[in-house]
């Protein structure tokens, strides 16, 4: 047994811990768990615990659906909403199949892969997402059928005695009790719309805390008797939620995207890992925005990017370059800015370190930089500067996915296949749908 396994062991005791959370997710990234007694904790960690894969969406097929969680100790954490007596916790787990190995259907294990990778070419990657969300008074849409906000606060506004200021401290204190540590958090530009930033942590790492922090926001939410969700583009009229994410490389303990008197401080393994990135964007489109929703945010104006761009402190592009401070070499990155905050964050961090680390491996080149805002330009002017369009909707993006070589080697056949499979889904469901717009707009003229 290794020491971190005996540091949960003697941590259980200790606090007298009464329940162990198995926490993974499905293909998705729905968040799914299992209640162990603290005397079976010692077993998984030597065998796993056995549940059947089949049940998960994208984890296992019917014929094939015994399936092993292994809790990995070094995630271990006291979850502290559920008190003090009788304290619960968390530990994240890697899917086994009964033999013992990694499960290619396990999207953890879809993200260590890809960063192995990675380490194979001598880099580590590290990644700090911004993460938006709304808080509302609750699920139920109010009388006009739109849900309601919390407040009608805008952008960096100090509400004075406002709900979402409170929220944001008991929020940020709970996070750095699990922790998670927090850069800084704030009113966003839509009304009940926050914003908290995590530190930059290695990409597994932060895909587990996306996790975690999504629980904690929803928890915290509920204890003040409101509602948060991630749903990327709740309001017609408002911005969406973005998951804009900063990534560099590092080579051992030198930023690898930092290169000294070079355009924008950024080396040549920054510029090709960017054109991997905007080369490939398409593909992974519907990955980094996988719902039906997640369209109206990328189409509907505001800052959510939507055309395959990059530029220096732009925030209309697709990816953005931060402004570089003097002396901090070592905080040289790139921005991607097309992902939502209801992305699967293992499936999503692989498919931008995929293709970014196809673009170092093929030498791909930079196209120029944008210097407009994109929004403003015509159809005409951004085809002839060659700034092509995302996908329009999950169907163009399941379609330019299927059409992909590079997807089904970043993701694995089986969760390529499975992603897909509840995608096509979700598309019919929704194209069935007779909509609130269709029956106000069409009802009284046809």
């Amino acid at each position: 047994m290794d020491r971190q396994q005996e540091f949960v062991l003697r941590t259980i005791e200790e606090r007298d811990v009464r329940f162990v959370r198995l926490w993974f997710t499905d293909v998705v990234g729905s968040l799914k768990s299992v209640a162990l007694a603290p005397a079976e904790v010692e077993g998984a960690f030597e065998e796993g615990l056995g549940f059947d894969g089949s049940s998960i969406e994208g984890l296992a097929r019917v014929f094939e659906s015994d399936m092993l969680a292994q809790p990995d100790p070094a995630t271990f954490q006291i979850l502290p909403w559920r008190g003090e007596t009788e304290a619960t916790s968390r530990m994240f787990c890697d899917i086994l199949t009964p033999d013992g190995e990694p499960s290619a259907a396990d999207p953890r294990n879809v993200l260590k892969r890809n960063l192995a990778k990675a380490a194979d070419m001598g880099f580590t990657c590290y990644t700090h997402p911004e993460i938006e969300f709304y808080l509302l008074k609750s699920q139920h849409p109010g009388p006009d059928g739109s849900p309601v906000p919390v407040d009608e606060g805008g952008y960096f506004d100090h509400v004075p005695g406002g709900v979402a200021q409170d929220f944001r401290r008991t929020a940020v204190t709970m996070l750095e009790s699990v922790g998670i540590s927090v850069e800084f958090s704030h009113h966003e530009a839509g009304p009940g719309q926050n914003e908290i930033d995590l530190r930059y942590a290695d990409a597994l790492q932060t895909a587990d805390n996306i996790m975690t922090f999504r629980t904690v926001i929803k928890e915290v939410a509920l204890q003040q008797g409101t509602y948060a969700t991630f749903m990327p583009k709740p309001f017609t009229a408002h911005p969406g939620s973005g998951m804009h994410t900063h990534f560099s490389l590092f080579e051992g303990d030198t930023n690898a995207f930092y290169e000294a008197g070079a355009e924008f401080q950024l080396s040549e393994t920054a510029r090709q890992f960017m054109a991997g990135i905007l080369k490939h964007a398409p593909e992974f489109t519907a990955v980094t925005n996988q719902f039906v929703n997640s369209y109206k945010r990328l189409w509907g104006g505001g800052e959510a990017p939507s055309y395959l761009s990059w530029g220096h402190n732009n925030r209309s592009a697709l990816v953005r370059v931060p402004l570089y401070k003097p002396g901090k070499g070592q905080s040289a990155r790139i921005e991607y800015r097309g992902i939502d905050s209801a992305a699967n964050p293992y499936l999503a961090y692989a498919v931008l370190l995929g293709a970014g680390l196809k673009g170092i491996e093929e030498g791909y080149q930079l196209p120029a930089a944008a210097e407009d805002d994109i929004w403003s330009l015509s159809s005409a002017e951004r085809r002839a500067m060659g700034h092509d369009p995302l996908p329009a909707s999950l169907h163009e993006a399941i379609r330019t996915m299927e059409d992909s070589e590079l997807m089904p080697q970043i993701l694995g056949e089986q969760v390529f296949e499975h992603f897909l499979r509840n995608k096509r889904a979700e598309w019919q469901d929704y194209r069935l749908q007779v909509t609130p717009y269709e029956l106000q707009r069409n009802l009284g003229i046809l």
